[in-house]
């Protein structure tokens, strides 16, 4: 698997985490791959052969060229029936709102076409030239004009949704949410409804997303020695709240994460930033 990432430009760092592009050829591409949740959405465009996403142990749909990932708060199966090629933008947590009109609560644990979200001829066009651009620095360049232009019409995103998605994020998820509402606790209500529609899932299910996130990159990294030190590091209370949350996200231990081959793509997504 040949998987690179890109840092957007400086007008776009703060909504964009980065680009990434993954290529890997046929004939290692035929095996399921479970993606679990980071909390992050994604813009994806399927450039190499078609890719089943899993609806049930046996039924499958064939995922659309141009696509908007949602939050997902369980995992799902993909896999590729041939050679792999996707571009896409990883948005940060409240990232995407500032670009897709509708609430993302409805995007939730599903792919929904791109140009089902926007204005369908300039989403059809953007598919096109990212298709038949030449490599991805062109595909780089078209992404981010195309997201410029939209941010320009309408900043869309809460401050008091952006404030706690940051708070989040600089303490690894572990921070109360009623902390960080200490002044005002009864912003609370109004917080979760900004954040089901600009962020897609609770301030808490974000912050176990990112938390996992961050016990993730220590597991893969090889940076402590025990899931006892992983659940200090990242601020779980013990091991066993670090297993169950891991289990909720993922369907299986850290222990079985580690050597189970369908977490692969997973484990390359989520070593790195």
């Amino acid at each position: 698997m040949n998987y690179q990432t890109y840092q957007p430009n400086a007008y776009l760092n703060s909504l964009v985490k980065c680009f990434w592009t993954l290529e890997v050829p046929a004939e290692y591409s035929s095996e399921k791959q479970r993606i679990i949740p980071d909390g992050c959405m994604e813009l994806i465009f399927i450039l190499g052969d078609d890719i089943k996403r899993y609806t049930s142990e046996d039924e499958f749909i064939i995922q659309p060229r141009a696509i908007v990932v949602g939050q997902i708060t369980e995992p799902f199966t993909i896999q590729p029936v041939g050679y792999v090629h996707c571009f896409a933008t990883r948005f940060y947590p409240y990232g995407l709102a500032n670009f897709i009109p509708t609430t993302l609560k409805n995007l939730e644990n599903k792919e929904t076409p791109f140009a089902d979200l926007l204005e369908r001829t300039a989403a059809n066009d953007l598919e096109q030239k990212i298709i038949h651009a030449a490599d991805t620095q062109e595909r780089i360049e078209l992404i981010e004009a195309f997201l410029l232009n939209k941010l320009n019409e309408k900043t869309t995103i809460d401050a008091i949704v952006k404030s706690t998605v940051d708070a989040l994020m600089a303490t690894s998820g572990s921070v109360p949410i009623n902390a960080i509402l200490k002044e005002d606790p009864s912003k609370r209500r109004q917080l979760e409804r900004n954040f089901l529609k600009q962020i897609g899932v609770s301030p808490k299910q974000l912050g176990k997303m990112i938390r996992l996130q961050t016990a993730l990159k220590l597991m893969l990294n090889q940076k402590t020695e025990t899931f006892t030190e992983i659940a200090y590091e990242s601020e779980y209370y013990d091991q066993n709240h670090f297993i169950k949350d891991f289990r909720e996200f993922t369907g299986i231990t850290p222990r079985e994460f580690l050597s189970d081959e369908q977490m692969r793509l997973s484990s390359i997504f989520y070593s790195k930033d």
